[in-house]
């Protein structure tokens, strides 16, 4: 019986640490540490948009890295003056550290200036991206 009450106990446990992580990815938030950095031309290997950037980080293998491309390169196109910019974080190491990226896809919002605005850590919602967008101009 003890065994069946451990046994009840780890999966709910674990049903809701899925649920927080589910709810939690993807979502554009602003994060205290990306407080005053900037990112410029040298290093995202393109060119900063008019108004804002969109910085995605993404690996090889990272099935989500498409769609995000897909959702960031569709909201480029919609919004004037933001430009969309993907690196692959397996080659660029010291960036991904100094930045700390834990995981693949990551987005980043830059306002004109190159300054870390908003942050999305997994797939973000294309509604997200837009919202995040209208503060960073």
């Amino acid at each position: 019986m003890t065994g069946l009450m451990v046994c009840v106990a780890v999966l709910a446990a674990a049903s809701a640490f899925g649920v927080v992580q589910r709810r939690r990815s993807g979502r554009v938030r602003v994060r205290g540490r990306d407080e005053g950095q900037r990112l410029g031309p040298t290093e995202l290997g393109g060119q900063l948009g008019e108004r804002a950037t969109l910085v995605q980080f993404s690996s090889a293998f990272c099935a989500p890295c498409r769609a995000t491309r897909r959702i960031l390169g569709e909201v480029a196109g919609m919004v004037p003056g933001v430009a969309h910019v993907e690196i692959d974080a397996e080659a660029r190491l010291e960036l991904v550290r100094e930045l700390g990226i834990l995981k693949t896809p990551t987005v980043l919002v830059l306002d004109a200036d190159g300054r870390v605005v908003r942050r999305a850590t997994g797939q973000p919602r294309k509604s997200d991206v837009i919202a995040a967008l209208g503060e960073a101009v």
